[in-house]
């Protein structure tokens, strides 16, 4: 999949790319404490990143493989 953004109340939260759409509702439904924060009645979406977040996303995954990280370990970042 390409790179992914989660929405908590249609405000950017993070960006990932999972492998498949099964790996994104997991993520989504593990990661629900950590995507809501302070907000628990708040709403998770998720749509395609834009150009800025997906620059980003290949920033950090760029610095991810420079200390030896393999692309397939690598997930995402917060916003």
């Amino acid at each position: 999949m390409l790179p992914t953004t989660i929405l908590v109340d249609e405000s950017p939260r993070c960006v990932v790319r999972p492998t498949d759409a099964k790996a994104l509702s997991r993520f989504i439904r593990n990661g629900k404490n950590y995507l809501l924060g302070e907000n628990p009645t708040g709403a998770i979406s998720h749509r395609p990143a834009d150009t800025e977040e997906s620059a980003k996303w290949h920033e950090a995954l760029a610095l991810h493989q420079a200390w030896g990280g393999a692309e397939e370990d690598y997930f995402g970042i917060p916003l």
